[in-house]
């Protein structure tokens, strides 16, 4: 597959700027990938498609505010800093991105807070994924963490074009996030309410949760043409054994399995094995999924109206068929779907 198929026009005002009133009751395009046929839903509906003993899997990482407003030594200049990831807890490190970059160079000191009561220093400016960053703070850690996250923004994505709003905090996180560690919200599990987890408990679909934390590579430009070239960040991951256990044995039981966003998809095909089973694992994963693509563990998959040219719209095309997803892309613009983390929903099922 070539970068160029993965081009369409995607209209300004059908990027969501905001979430929807109610979690569960974003719109919903059905796709059955076997015969190409849509049907337009409720998120709330998402229920019908699937019985007794099936499992869905979640992704529970947890969005930490990312992004700080500093301002830089002797000129004041205001600073843009995204908290990538924490790369030494004792030395208060940080990966991180600085806005505008050409600004910044090693030994700037920047100043964070309303009495500028966090102090940072730019020590590297050479890593791959932007600059390194020490915080200085003499304090207990858990001190540090709770003024710097009290500082820091909930990083909606930059095609919101609006700062984070006080609803941001609560509706950019899904309601069973807990492992701390994403800067991007894995945006299929944004639809699922407490009451539709509920319902779910009271059918007896059962479910579980892996842990990926998202980080900007989704958002990164792809620059080559041929997808065999392209590399795409790596991203940390659990895979627990008790998750492996209750998926493998709904697999065995012929049971449908719906993995809940791309990151999802991500992670149970970075670690299934040739005979469509999950194994435990906990590290890095740099699994890169684009047409055509063999997926042996899952037969359902939750995903949101991805950007133009993104890695995500490639794995949804990758599961539910280049052909059939493009079209259902063609479906969604005409009859004015939303795209993006606070869009609307597609359901891809056999």
């Amino acid at each position: 597959m070539k970068l160029s198929q993965f081009k369409f026009h995607l209209p300004e005002e059908l990027i969501a700027k905001y979430p929807s009133k109610h979690r569960d009751e974003a719109r919903m395009l059905v796709v059955h990938r076997k015969s190409g046929k849509l049907e337009h839903r409720i998120f709330k509906d998402v229920l019908d498609y699937f019985q007794e003993k099936d499992f869905f899997i979640f992704n529970n990482t947890k969005v930490f505010p990312a992004r700080l407003f500093g301002n830089k030594e002797k000129t004041g200049a205001k600073i843009e800093v995204f908290l990538l990831r924490e790369l030494n807890s004792n030395q208060h490190l940080w990966d991180v991105l600085v806005n505008p970059a050409r600004k910044i160079r090693i030994g700037n000191k920047l100043y964070f807070g309303e009495d500028e009561e966090l102090v940072a220093e730019v020590i590297d400016n050479t890593t791959s994924r932007g600059r390194t960053m020490r915080f200085l703070y003499d304090g207990p850690y858990d001190e540090f963490k709770r003024l710097l996250f009290s500082i820091g923004e909930t990083p909606i994505p930059e095609y919101m074009e609006r700062p984070a709003e006080e609803e941001d905090v609560d509706r950019y996180q899904n309601i069973f996030a807990v492992n701390e560690g994403a800067v991007v919200a894995p945006a299929a599990g944004l639809h699922f309410s407490r009451e539709l987890l509920k319902r779910m408990e009271i059918k007896g679909i059962d479910y579980g949760f892996v842990t990926l934390h998202n980080s900007l590579g989704a958002y990164r430009d792809i620059d080559v043409e041929d997808l065999t070239k392209h590399k795409v960040d790596s991203e940390q991951m659990v895979i627990t054994e008790e998750i492996c256990e209750r998926v493998n044995k709904a697999k065995d039981d012929a049971r449908n399995i719906c993995a809940v966003g791309t990151s999802v998809l991500r992670a149970i095909e970075t670690m299934v094995s040739t005979d469509g089973h999950l194994k435990p694992f906990e590290g890095w994963t740099n699994k890169f999924i684009f047409p055509p693509y063999d997926f042996t563990l899952n037969n359902a998959l939750i995903t949101n109206f991805h950007m133009p040219y993104s890695t995500l719209l490639m794995m949804a095309c990758a599961f539910g068929g280049y052909d059939y997803v493009m079209e259902a892309y063609d479906v969604a613009i005409n009859e004015k779907y939303q795209f993006g983390a606070y869009g609307d929903a597609m359901l891809i099922v056999d």
